[in-house]
């Protein structure tokens, strides 16, 4: 997980959650169902064009509006390797790591890429390299106990991963 690569789509400042995954669909329950309307409120091809790995970039203040984690439930099962934004909504950001959703705050990035650029995200040194223009942004890096998190899959699969081998030690 520490590695992601994939073709950036933009978006810009205030995406909020109806965005990401609008409320008329909050009565879907499966996860196919769900990534079909990924970022739908914002680009309604989104879930069409994306692949596995691709990598959403954003402005200021992504994921604002509300607290529902079907917004970053879509856009896992969309297949987003990771979302790079110059800032996240703080409900947004935790939700997206307990799900196992890669997060970077990554203040420049929207004057550094551009729609369809190859990236390459280093969670671990908190790095976006634009294969593309050849330029590197430096983000926050992500503590060890997210990088923990997202490695295992999201918060309960960390939690059933701890669980056991606090089972096992008995």
């Amino acid at each position: 997980m520490q590695q992601i690569s994939g073709k950036a789509f933009i978006f810009g400042n205030n995406i909020d959650t109806d965005q990401i995954y609008p409320g008329r669909y909050l009565e879907l329950v499966e996860p196919e169902e769900i990534a079909a309307h990924c970022l739908e409120g914002a680009n309604p091809d989104f879930a069409k064009e994306v692949s596995k790995g691709d990598i959403v970039v954003a402005g200021k203040n992504f994921g604002c509006g509300s607290s529902r984690e079907h917004a970053a439930i879509a856009l896992v099962h969309a297949g987003v390797g990771a979302v790079v934004a110059e800032s996240f909504a703080r409900i947004f950001y935790r939700n997206a790591i307990n799900l196992g959703l890669a997060v970077l705050v990554c203040p420049e990035i929207t004057s550094k890429v551009n729609e369809g650029d190859f990236l390459e995200v280093n969670l671990e040194e908190g790095m976006v390299y634009n294969k593309t223009s050849g330029e590197s942004i430096q983000g926050e890096k992500l503590s060890e106990y997210i990088m923990d998190i997202l490695s295992s899959g999201g918060i309960k699969p960390l939690f059933r991963k701890m669980t056991a081998q606090m089972e096992d030690a008995k």
